[in-house]
């Protein structure tokens, strides 16, 4: 079973309210389309703060959704100084306190993860692999640096494209890149 790899770098996800703080009536525009359907990396950026602590340039993904969520890699959160729990996107609890500054304001809230490894994928693929009964299963990936990742959850949507989501750590570790193929193992 081959799935296909996409680093996540930091970024951000943000609601309409959130959004129009942050930017006014400025449109949220289509830069780059990804795998997932109707995601796309979009035209605006904003600034993520801690104390005197900045990761510049972060970019917010779109479309809006129901929550604002910032994704950062163990990298940035040690820089920001801060320990933000893994999570699955859009689970908050425990989510670290940022600023998020954009062209027009800012906003502070709890919101601010690492987002677990986890693959993306429709129930029909979920079924054609035989992984309805499983949440978690392992990824090989054969590299000069050969690496298995274990705990990888399956994150089920009607409209999921089979793709593997690590973070930039994740990946740089392994020396893998955005469209390498993995092997997906069950757990025993």
């Amino acid at each position: 079973m081959q799935v296909l790899l996409g680093v996540s770098n930091r970024h951000v996800h943000l609601t309409e309210e959130d959004y129009h703080i942050l930017f006014g009536d400025s449109p949220l525009e289509v830069v780059k389309n990804l795998v997932q359907k109707n995601q796309f990396a979009s035209n605006q950026f904003v600034t993520i703060q801690v104390e005197d602590r900045k990761l510049e340039r972060v970019r917010v993904l779109g479309p809006l959704r129901d929550y604002t969520q910032v994704e950062l890699s163990e990298t940035d959160a040690r820089f920001l100084k801060i320990t933000p729990p893994i999570r699955t996107s859009g689970d908050l609890e425990g989510a670290i306190e940022v600023t998020i500054i954009g062209k027009e304001g800012s906003i502070k809230k709890p919101c601010a993860i690492l987002a677990n490894r986890h693959i993306h994928m429709n129930h029909e693929t979920r079924e054609k692999l035989g992984l309805l009964e499983v949440s978690k299963v392992s990824v090989f990936f054969k590299s000069e640096k050969m690496t298995t990742f274990h705990d990888v959850f399956i994150k089920e949507q009607a409209d999921g494209v089979l793709e593997l989501h690590l973070d930039t750590d994740d990946a740089n570790g392994a020396l893998l890149k955005t469209g390498d193929m993995g092997t997906i193992y069950i757990d025993q």
